[in-house]
């Protein structure tokens, strides 16, 4: 059987890739290989911008209420293909169907929320800042805008931007992650129904090259990512060299504070999704388990046998609460921390090394994996795993607790369970993290709150989603006018 080799969508049309590198892409549950992506060169890149910046000339000038019918139109298209796209994710990205379908949901809420852009890209005016002159600021979009996604959330993360991107005025060029195309492959095949005029959304698949090219290219003003704190970091730096507009989401260390006084049940189930929900390969997973005052005595046990009770297999099977990370290499490189937890001074609680899925011996399964008495200080407290694996870290009170997540390097969420009001105001006043959770496991904002991150977790200053997504896709102009000719019938 030939396997699919993947075409970029550029000025209106799908395009073979003339890049001599690609990617295998595997299903990780199976090992079986699934299409394959191929590595744009420069030149295409260059042709997706040429196009892009053809497009955005017209494009700024359609009325705002005209661009959102597009995404009326996407929604629809979205909703109609909705468990087709959720299935895609899951073969693709080895998660759990019902994750899959989270994903697809929040991807949806985003371009709802840009379907309000008539109101929320509003500017101000004041009348008579000095005798006889107006001053008003307007909104207009910043030209081409270059999305970089990772492979975690193939159809969710897209979506923090395009909806936004496009209905301000810009027109779009997507890089998926070479790990996981295929989802926004079938997401631009909507988009092509659409009618979008060419050169509006573009796609162009690649990896390390191709995202250069994206970053140093003259005509692509504005940059979004999402990944790792060093390639962040990398993103970051090298695109706002180049003068352009950059967000860049990079890597999380979660921490979870449970007090005693927590209700043992919610608590657990809540915690349990957090950490091992997509095998925990998520910017939001939890991953340190703080227990305070004692609570571990309460929930160590528990949450052993909670995590032991995890079913680990293929995403579509009826049943299954986790699946399996995304690669080989993946599997092998979270083995290795374990390993260096153990020789630290760690103990496994729960041991998920070795899994064994029967029907599917060629994934890359992991189980659910606990470590215990880890110490602020330990490799594993301070580095993402990016695995099903949970650290449980014990310290006497709040206060220490919020002391520890505050020396991390990373903010980007931080949770706490408790009964106590007063308990939670402190942790919601001092702790030093973007998004924060009362007895949430995954504090992901809706679609109309930005995606907040600090410390490592970001880099940039307008998030993803929102009222941000407006700002950071738009630039103000301010204009200040006089007008000398008294009125008359006559002219």
């Amino acid at each position: 059987m030939t396997t699919e080799r993947l075409n970029n969508y550029v000025d209106g049309a799908w395009r073979a890739s003339e890049g001599a590198g690609s990617l295998a892409v595997q299903n990780p549950a199976t090992g079986a290989v699934i299409a394959v992506t191929p590595f744009s060169t420069p030149g295409e890149v260059d042709r997706a911008a040429r196009a892009a910046a053809r497009a955005q000339v017209a494009w700024r000038r359609t009325p705002a209420t005209e661009r959102i019918q597009y995404l009326f139109k996407l929604k629809a298209l979205l909703e109609a293909n909705f468990d087709d796209l959720a299935r895609q994710i899951t073969l693709e990205n080895g998660k759990v169907l019902d994750d899959a379908r989270g994903e697809m949901r929040r991807a949806i809420e985003n371009v709802e929320v840009a379907c309000g852009i008539p109101m929320l890209m509003l500017g101000d005016f004041s009348e008579d800042i000095a005798r006889g002159i107006d001053e008003y600021m307007i909104r207009q979009p910043v030209g081409v805008v270059a999305s970089i996604c990772p492979f975690n959330f193939p159809g969710m993360i897209p979506f923090w931007y395009l909806p936004y991107a496009i209905a301000t005025g810009n027109t779009v060029i997507i890089k998926p992650s070479e790990r996981t195309p295929l989802t926004m492959a079938k997401a631009f095949q909507l988009l092509e129904q659409v009618g979008f005029p060419p050169g509006v959304v573009n796609l162009v698949h690649g990896s390390h090259e191709t995202v250069n090219a994206l970053l140093d290219h003259p005509l692509i003003n504005a940059i979004t990512f999402v990944g790792s704190t060093p390639v962040a970091r990398h993103v970051y730096a090298r695109a706002s060299a180049a003068g352009k507009r950059v967000q860049a989401q990079g890597g999380a260390k979660n921490p979870v504070i449970v007090l005693p006084d927590a209700d043992v049940d919610m608590t657990t189930k809540i915690v349990m999704d957090s950490v091992f929900g997509n095998a925990g390969q998520r910017c939001l997973a939890a991953a340190n388990i703080v227990m305070v005052a004692g609570a571990e005595k309460i929930f160590r046990p528990v949450l052993a046998e909670a995590a032991e009770q995890r079913v680990v297999g293929f995403g579509l099977d009826q049943g299954v609460h986790m699946g399996p990370v995304i690669t080989p290499q993946s599997k092998t490189r979270i083995q290795g921390l374990i390993e260096t937890g153990l020789s630290e001074g760690a103990s496994l609680l729960v041991d998920g090394r070795e899994a064994r899925v029967a029907g599917y011996e060629e994934g890359f399964f992991l189980r659910p994996t606990i470590l215990d008495g880890v110490r602020p200080e330990h490799t594993v407290a301070r580095t993402e795993i990016f695995g099903p694996v949970m650290t449980l870290l014990s310290l006497d009170t709040v206060d220490d607790a919020i002391t520890f997540i505050n020396s991390g390097q990373y903010g980007n969420m931080a949770c706490v369970f408790t009964s106590s009001g007063a308990a939670a105001r402190k942790f919601r006043n001092e702790a030093q993290a973007g998004n924060i959770g009362i007895n949430i496991g995954v504090a992901a904002p809706m679609a109309f709150f930005p995606f907040s991150g600090w410390k490592d977790s970001f880099f940039g200053t307008l998030h993803g989603q929102g009222k941000h997504a407006v700002e950071f896709f738009t630039q103000t102009k301010v204009v200040v006018e006089r007008w000398l000719k008294e009125w008359s019938r006559t002219f």
